[in-house]
């Protein structure tokens, strides 16, 4: 019988359970796909602990890659063996073996293995919308982007790079500064130690960036908005350090006239084209050499806890991902 984590209370690691889990046959407009590697993404802690509540007792990850066992009925756009990608609700992605509506699903390229593919989808997706939809990111353009040796951090720097763009990035500790660097951020700032926001003028002569991208959240936020030049945007897409407080927009948005945005993948990738069309721009990338990935830690699906342990500590030095 397969094994899945399950959650049937919110709060630490510790709640993450391996059980055996019953898998039948897909509906109509499922698949059914045995998991090959199972993406680790900082969400997966918020549905863990409650900041994003589930009703309970549910399974839990959003991202992975493996085979498709069997299709559904009316099922046309995959075939039984077909490698697959997804990253999406239901969750469930901890587990090894399950079933999917069809419509999250993308196929995968002879170029991109599974375990390369659980690390692009959630990570490359969100990384796509950022730069390319969210605030269409311009050649010459100067940046600011936070946790700039996370998964989604290391992908931003190589592709803003690839279209001509500069980026600073914020790391919390000095060991994380090298690992920002080699992934093409010009500048690099501990703001564990200084100020980021006084670091940001100074690179930038005092006019500030065009755009700050924060997946931290309340830690960050205030600065962020100092470092942001006149009309330049806030996109706000995560809550690693806690959600953030009420906005004054009197006081932080207006006196600058700035913008502000809180984006997710789902808005921009509503349908199963859409979904391909940015993972195959994602695949381009990675096959062109355009954004290299190194992945910085595997897990076995027992040790799920660790993983999430590690992921809240900011132990990882980059994209991980659990092998099932």
């Amino acid at each position: 019988m397969p094994k899945a984590i399950i959650i049937e209370k919110h709060g630490g690691p510790e709640v993450l359970k391996l059980q055996d889990v019953k898998v039948g046959s897909p509906g109509p407009n499922e698949i059914k796909v045995t998991n090959h590697a199972i993406g680790l993404n900082y969400i997966d802690t918020y549905h863990r602990s409650g900041l994003y509540p589930l009703k309970l007792p549910s399974g839990i990850g959003l991202e992975a890659s493996g085979k498709i066992d069997e299709v559904g009925a009316n099922v046309k756009e995959f075939n039984k063996g077909d490698n697959v990608a997804y990253a999406s609700v239901p969750l469930g992605a901890y587990s090894q073996q399950r079933i999917i509506p069809s419509n999250i699903a993308v196929k995968l390229p002879d170029s991109i293995s599974h375990e390369l593919a659980a690390t692009l989808m959630t990570k490359g997706l969100t990384t796509n919308y950022l730069l390319t939809k969210t605030y269409k990111l311009k050649a010459g353009e100067i940046v600011l982007f936070h946790a700039a040796a996370g998964g989604v951090g290391q992908i931003f720097a190589q592709w803003a790079n690839s279209i001509g763009a500069k980026v600073i990035g914020t790391v919390g500790s000095d060991e994380k500064i090298q690992v920002a660097k080699e992934n093409g951020y010009e500048h690099v700032i501990n703001y564990s130690k200084v100020d980021f926001s006084k670091e940001v003028m100074k690179i930038t002569n005092n006019e500030g960036v065009s755009a700050v991208f924060d997946g931290v959240g309340k830690k960050t936020f205030k600065g962020s908005i100092l470092s942001l030049k006149i009309r330049g945007m806030l996109v706000s897409f995560g809550n690693a350090s806690g959600p953030l407080d009420p906005v004054n927009i009197p006081k932080e948005i207006q006196p600058k006239g700035l913008f502000l945005t809180r984006p997710s993948i789902g808005q921009y990738f509503k349908n199963r084209k859409e979904l391909q069309v940015g993972a195959n721009e994602i695949f381009e990338k990675v096959k062109f050499g355009k954004i290299k990935i190194k992945i910085s830690k595997k897990y076995n699906l027992g040790d799920a806890k660790n993983a999430h342990s590690d992921l809240e500590s900011r132990k990882l030095l980059g994209p991980a991902i659990i092998i099932p």
